[in-house]
């Protein structure tokens, strides 16, 4: 695999020596805000920020989020599961992440997973990407980095009506619909999104070694059948030329079918799960001038989580968290796991200060409600934070930029703590920047880590525990980087170290610290009890390059190298033991190269082959996950129904062929995957978009109008 990835890189760099028509990148034109919450072109951004462009998204025609970030970037690993999509970036797993949809957290947290088919994958317009502690601007969740989800804006000036339609094997099923609307200054945008898919096994063999005897022809499945909805609303209201008010609102429905276990002590599933999300917004900004702008955002988010039985079933009795005698659920009942509930508001100012600077400042209020009978001591939880942050964008030279912030954090069970960030960029002429940053990470413990409590049935009894003395965990993230542009290339090499002290993790304990009366009642085969480490280190380097050949050909891969070290207090023999962190992998990879071509008459095609791969996955527990390759072909149409003139209704063909050579990881049930996947598997898709009022053209043409915008910005 080492040998593979240079000798990809080194012929990226034999067709740049050899090209002669190179024409200049136009995603360094695109605007992006996630690094310093403040526009800037990407390529002047002090902070370093990856990019998923529209474009890149249209290419690749990704099925969901995961699937797209797990394509395009080597930073990231899935493995998905019903409990959500175990998403690690850089060492570091899906707590210590935070995922922003147009710059606002989404919630949703079941077994420590946020829910990212929340997402609709076709109302994206880009990806941003910053990698490294981010807690001085965003607070908690972001000691491993940042993704901002940067939805289509759907301006039009009458009526937009679009749909599109995606099916694949195994029954998967993709439904997005929108409608926008136009009321002067009021404006509309209705979103629907259906997710199905029938599932599939890849193996019917249960790990052995966890068993007490060889099953061979287990129901469990790799994944299992679910569907998901979401309808959402968003509106708009031009209170004046300087002010604009807003408010959101959504509905999200998920279900996830499991079949029966047919053997004794094999996981024998008597309910399906089942989630219930909504989430309501408002807020405003008015621009004071040309160059200051104040924001108001208030908000409030509902996840909750059911079993819902399919056969008679015996629990282990709770009732608003005190035990009870076990008592029977019937076929059609549900029983609440958990229901988690999030407050926040957010008044955040951009201002140009003399001397050129720009100065960055907000409050910030969350406040979190957590009720389950069943999982939590004493049944409900709450936990309340707030915050004061500065930060300045100091640009004394044109070729300097240096920005620094501090955020005062305030938590009621925690106390003060105050949380710097500095980076700085060099500019060397138009084609050379370098960046470096240093940067603090804090993160409190959840209501969940401190009051957990749950019972596993799975090839014997887990027993899973919250631990009331936990302490906060802090970071401090250091990163290097070059990036190098010219022409249409463009290559980002990036060095970093992130030291998360106090780090918490499920950790398995011995016999003689769990509980007395829980040890009695359950004789768990193991207990795993929330617990910090001593010290958590992952350090590596990342590498992007990317070459527009010519006006059809472009070509790229990205690489990432990773290692870490932890260290966890063994209290039965009284030591420190070096431990993994759990899904890393040393070396992670991606590769493209795509080919683009417009047509005479505004039709448009598209076509291009992406690999992936990774070495193997690490885990402390239940195996490692086995080393992969896969590799996908797709392609587009894009056509109007007037050839060669303006025309309201547009078309959109997408087909495509994913994991090519038909690589299955057959592992037994029980013990870690590399990857899900059932093996070869072909999708097409189907877009129709009638906008009438505005000039609309095809998407492969929008996506190149909206950079030469950017340019223009």
């Amino acid at each position: 695999m080492r040998r593979w990835f240079l000798g990809g890189a080194l012929l990226c760099l034999a067709q740049i020596l050899l090209a002669q028509d190179v024409l200049k990148e136009d995603s360094l034109q695109e605007v992006v805000v996630t690094g310093t919450g403040t526009q800037h072109l990407l390529k002047d951004a002090p902070v370093q920020t990856e990019v998923i462009s529209g474009k890149m998204l249209q290419n690749y025609g990704g099925q969901s989020i995961e699937d797209i970030l797990g394509g395009l970037t080597a930073s990231f690993s899935f493995n998905e599961g019903d409990m959500g999509s175990q998403m690690q970036m850089n060492g570091l797993g899906n707590s210590y992440i935070l995922v922003l949809v147009d710059g606002k957290r989404i919630h949703g947290d079941n077994g420590g997973e946020n829910d990212l088919s929340l997402i609709d994958p076709h109302n994206i317009e880009k990806i941003e990407i910053v990698k490294g502690a981010s807690s001085a601007l965003y607070g908690s969740d972001a000691i491993a980095g940042v993704i901002n989800i940067i939805t289509k804006k759907h301006e039009t000036g009458g009526i937009l009506l679009e749909n599109t339609t995606r099916g694949g094997s195994y029954g998967d099923l993709r439904q997005h619909n929108g409608i926008s609307l136009n009321f002067g200054k009021l404006k509309s945008y209705t979103n629907f999104q259906l997710q199905h898919s029938d599932g599939w096994q890849n193996t019917a063999k249960e790990d052995p070694h966890q068993t007490e005897y060889l099953i061979t022809d287990s129901r469990n499945k790799t994944v299992n059948r679910h569907t998901n909805w979401q309808v959402s609303e968003h509106l708009t209201y031009t209170l004046s030329k300087d002010v604009e008010l807003y408010a959101d609102g959504s509905l999200y429905r998920k279900r996830i079918y499991r079949p029966s276990g047919i053997h004794p002590g094999v996981d024998v599933k008597t309910y399906d799960l089942r989630y219930s999300n909504a989430s309501a917004s408002a807020g405003g900004k008015w621009k004071m001038n040309a160059t200051d702008v104040v924001t108001l955002d208030v908000d409030w988010n509902r996840h909750a989580y059911y079993y819902d039985f399919t056969a008679v079933t015996l629990t282990d009795g709770y009732v608003n968290g005190h035990a009870t005698s076990y008592f029977p659920y019937y076929p059609g009942q549900s029983q609440l796991q958990s229901d988690q509930q999030r407050t926040m508001a957010h008044l955040k100012g951009v201002f140009s200060l003399p001397y050129e600077n720009r100065l960055s400042a907000g409050v910030e209020w969350r406040y979190d409600w957590l009720k389950a009978p069943n999982r939590v001591d004493g049944g409900r939880a709450t936990d309340n934070t707030g915050a004061l942050y500065l930060q300045d964008e100091y640009s004394p030279f044109p070729w300097l930029n240096v920005t620094a912030g501090l955020r005062l954090n305030k938590n009621e069970q925690f106390g003060w703590r105050l949380t710097p960030k500095v980076s700085a960029m060099f500019s060397a002429g138009e084609d050379w920047r370098i960046r470096t940053a240093w940067s603090q990470g804090f993160k409190t413990p959840t209501p969940k880590e401190l009051r957990y409590r749950y019972i596993r049935e799975m090839n014997g009894t887990y027993l899973y525990l919250g631990n009331t003395a936990l302490k906060p965990q802090t970071s401090d993230y250091f990163s290097l980087g070059a990036e190098y542009n010219h022409g249409g290339f463009s290559a980002t090499v990036t060095g970093y170290y992130n030291h998360v002290r106090d780090m918490i993790a499920l950790v398995t304990i011995p016999n003689h610290e769990v509980p007395t009366d829980l040890y009695t009642k359950y004789l768990p085969l193991k207990t795993r009890r929330y617990q910090n480490l001593e010290t958590a280190k992952t350090y590596g380097i990342d590498l992007t390059l990317r070459y527009r050949i010519d006006r059809q050909w472009t070509a790229g891969l990205s690489y990432s190298y990773l290692d870490t070290d932890a260290e966890q207090y063994d209290t039965e023999n009284d030591l420190l033991r070096n431990v993994v962190i759990d899904g890393m992998a040393h070396h992670k990879g991606t590769c493209f190269v795509t080919w683009n071509h417009a047509f005479r008459n505004e039709d448009a095609f598209g076509a291009g082959i992406y690999g992936r791969m990774s070495s193997k996955r690490y885990y402390q527990l239940n195996g490692n996950g086995k080393g992969y390759q896969l590799w996908r072909l797709t392609s587009h149409y894009a056509f109007s129904s007037r050839r060669g003139k303006q025309s309201p209704l547009t078309f959109n063909l997408e087909a495509g062929v994913d994991n090519l050579f038909n690589y299955v990881d057959k592992t037994d049930h029980g013990l870690h995957l590399g990857t899900t996947t059932p093996g070869t598997t072909v999708y097409a898709a189907f877009t129709v978009r009638f906008n009438k009022g505005k000039k609309i053209t095809n998407n492969y043409k929008s996506n190149s109008l909206n950079q030469t915008n950017n340019e223009d910005n």
